[in-house]
């Protein structure tokens, strides 16, 4: 088909979001620019792999030219670098979908950690997190592709300058790839240098030396040869005594999209029933696509180092931070990816993975406290979705878990160092959003004062594990917002003070607030909880604990919330005088419904009603000043 008999030049606007993102990459300046070079180089073997996928059943895609190959061609003196890759090719449409959309949500991520900083830390962001294709456009004032899909005649041209549109038109089939994709970028004058041997030689080799496709360079205007700077080997099937720490991090980085080192590196072949060899990795820094509500993993699957797929759901999804591949040498290379999905053999291989790391991280963890505490503050929330989910490895993951509490002076305790000095039949926790306020709730007094380490959780999967029944040594997991302690059986540690037991006016004035707020609370009682708070608020025995209810209301998946309990400190100097007034029994209602919002905003809460209580609070102040 000639270039005469298709549709003509079209223009179109890129999505929204690409436009934003090519706004800040060409607009800004950021700290390290060289890895443009590193993502069109991973998209280039990506296409290779996707290539020798399609061959497994249609092997005539490969042509006379079986051989997969990357390359990069200099021109110092027109000003251009060339990515050009013998893949599998885009056609029109593939171009429309592929390059004018995000299509991976972990560069929409970025972008808007981009938008939302305040204090320029987003400028050093690029290197850290792989921005795909729209990162050329950092370096380039013009980006052109040509690509011709693999068993196919019809070659295709985009172009664009990065500044809100793009075109796409037939391309003449003579100038374009055989097979492939070919990337060009005219470079702007500040980037130049990127047309010269020694800055690609010294990029492909630190950020790209491993990827599994041959990387060759060829200078224009030179007299030297094409080389060969990369060899394709695929570093997993080596020894690990002939990898370098520094092998791992740049093979790392090409896998993982980002810049960091990794924390962790598990490099390991799994020979017996099932044969497949594993490369993973934990990164320093978190994600930027953490929390991506599809919580999809991140592991690529290879079969006799053919790539398969990268959506094969290896790891759970609480191990979705770990980064690598498994290449399985039993997996049938002619399976469909949802075949594989389902295979038994798949079903081994991700029960021993997932067991392994595991296991690395247990050995670290007692190993190295400091190197296990750094993992944990970075992917702590995550691990732990696993307590929700996963009974069969929930024993092991609560002996990994890590947790600051009530007495441990921001340091992380786990729940082994807990149990050693338990003195009660419980393991009492605190949950909420914010660790400093959840440390001074003051459910938490009749704790610290009888010296009882409480568990501070201010994840919001720390709402949902400790719900599920779960227990360590055969002690339940207890809320201190939630239903009756037996803490009057425990004696105070020394120096502390026992509550005095309720008056008869105290009593009286309790009995009172029950009735004025019997629309509002369950009970109102006298609380061993407190020792310095006048009032808090609890969930009753039979309701959910305080912190879930309010995320599941927020989220309108509570109908009907449940009342809580008003818990009274009877020995508070207030308490005391409240007792004693002898105020009417509409202004002792407004002082009952004060002490309620006032547990409510100690909860970090509003009041029920602001504006009632507003008035209630200009009665009491008007009085006050008579």
């Amino acid at each position: 088909m000639t270039t005469d008999t298709v549709s003509a030049p079209e223009t179109h606007a890129f999505e929204a979001d690409v436009s934003k993102l090519l706004h800040m990459m060409v607009h800004s300046v950021y700290s390290d620019k060289d890895v443009f070079l590193r993502e069109l180089i991973s998209n280039a073997a990506d296409a290779c792999e996707k290539l020798r996928y399609e061959a497994i059943s249609n092997p005539a895609l490969f042509g006379a030219d079986p051989q997969p190959r990357i390359t990069l061609v200099l021109d110092k003196e027109a000003g251009t670098i060339v990515v050009e890759d013998n893949g599998i090719g885009m056609s029109a449409a593939d171009m429309g979908e592929t390059l004018g959309t995000i299509a991976r949500s972990g560069t929409k991520a970025f972008m808007d950690k981009l938008t939302a900083d305040k204090n320029g830390e987003g400028q050093q962001l690029i290197g850290q997190f792989g921005v795909g294709f729209y990162s050329a456009f950092m370096v380039a004032g013009n980006v052109d592709v040509v690509s011709r899909r693999a068993g196919t005649d019809e070659a295709a041209s985009w172009s664009s300058d990065g500044l809100g549109t793009y075109t796409i038109a037939p391309a003449d089939t003579a100038e374009a790839p055989a097979r492939g994709t070919r990337v060009t970028l005219h470079l702007l004058d500040d980037a130049k240098t990127y047309a010269e041997r020694y800055t690609v030689e010294r990029i492909v080799k630190a950020q790209s030396g491993h990827v599994p496709v041959p990387i060759f360079i060829k200078e224009l205007g030179s007299e030297e040869e094409e080389r060969q700077v990369a060899d394709g080997a695929a570093l997993w099937t080596k020894a690990k005594s002939d990898i370098s720490e520094e092998d791992y991090a740049d093979f790392y980085r090409s896998v993982a999209g980002q810049f960091d080192k990794p924390a962790l590196t598990l490099h390991y072949r799994a020979e017996g029933r099932h044969e497949y060899s594993v490369l993973t990795f934990i990164p320093e820094t978190k994600p930027f696509d953490l929390f991506d509500p599809d919580r999809k993993g991140r592991i690529k699957l290879y079969v006799r180092r053919v790539f398969i797929t990268d959506e094969a759901e290896i790891l759970p999804r609480y191990l979705r931070f770990v980064r690598g591949l498994v290449d399985s040498a039993d997996l049938p290379l002619n399976m469909s990816r949802e075949m594989i999905q389902d295979s038994p053999v798949l079903s081994a291989i991700q029960k021993g993975v997932s067991n392994r790391i595991l296991s690395e991280l247990d050995k670290i963890a007692t190993s190295d406290a400091d190197r296990y505490g750094a993992i944990w503050e970075n992917f702590g929330a995550v691990l732990k979705e696993g307590l929700y989910e996963d009974f069969e490895r929930r024993a092991q993951l609560l002996g990994l878990a890590r947790f600051k509490t009530s007495t441990s002076n921001g340091q992380w305790r786990s729940l082994k160092d807990y149990a050693a000095s338990l003195n009660q039949t419980a393991i009492y926790y605190a949950t909420g959003t914010d660790l400093d306020r959840i440390a001074q709730s003051p459910q938490l007094e009749g704790f610290k004062a009888r010296g009882i380490e409480v568990l501070l959780l201010p994840d919001q999967v720390d709402s949902f594990w400790t719900t599920v029944g779960v227990d360590y040594d055969g002690k339940p997991f207890k809320s201190v917002t939630q239903g009756a302690t037996d803490l009057s059986l425990i004696p105070l540690a020394e120096g502390s003070a026992a509550a005095d037991a309720p008056n008869e006016d105290v009593s009286s004035f309790i009995s009172f607030a029950k009735k004025a707020l019997a629309d509002q609370v369950s009970d109102v009682r006298v609380s061993d909880r407190l020792t310095t708070s006048a009032v808090c608020i609890v969930a009753s025995e039979s309701a959910m604990d305080l912190q879930l209810e309010r995320m599941l209301a927020a989220a309108g998946q509570v109908p009907e919330r449940a009342k809580p309990v008003l818990e009274v400190n009877a020995g508070h100097t207030l308490i005391a005088k409240l007792g004693q007034t002898g105020a009417s029994d509409e202004e002792r209602s407004d002082l009952a419904f004060l002490l309620l919002d006032e547990a409510r905003i100690a909860e970090g809460q509003p009041p029920a009603d602001p504006r009632a209580f507003a008035e209630r609070l200009e009665r009491l102040m008007a009085k006050s000043l008579n």
